[in-house]
């Protein structure tokens, strides 16, 4: 599966921005989704995870109460809703797929990386 970001942009610290991730030729259902992000000269790290059947989600503490991921299986679509963001939210953001049902931010668990969206928020 080939997963593909997009949404991204420039936005001011307190805006809001939605991404969406999307799957050339499979259904995500039956895919475990999760968005990670990579900020200049550091490790791509965990965003969030949204189980395959329960909708069950995950998220770093880094955006509790601030990023919500969702999806549609009629739009094979998962959004990652990002609200109040911050200048240290800056990075290329990407989604992938796992199989995998535990260790959600282990990032070796995931496939399909795309090319990811650039999300800048400026001071």
């Amino acid at each position: 599966v080939q997963l593909q970001a997009s949404g991204g942009g420039l936005v001011q610290a307190g805006d809001s921005l939605r991404l969406s991730c999307t799957a050339s030729g499979r259904t995500l259902t039956n895919y475990h989704v999760g968005w990670f992000r990579q900020a200049p000269g550091k490790e791509r790290e965990f965003v969030a995870r949204i189980h395959r059947s329960n909708g069950a989600t995950s998220y770093a503490d880094s955006v509790k109460g601030r990023f919500a991921i969702s999806k549609s299986n009629i739009k094979n679509t998962v959004w990652l809703q990002m609200n109040n963001l911050k200048p240290e939210d800056t990075a290329v953001y990407y989604c992938a797929a796992t199989t995998v049902v535990g260790y959600v931010a282990e990032v070796n668990n995931y496939y399909g990386w795309g090319q990811g969206t650039q999300v800048t928020v400026s001071s």
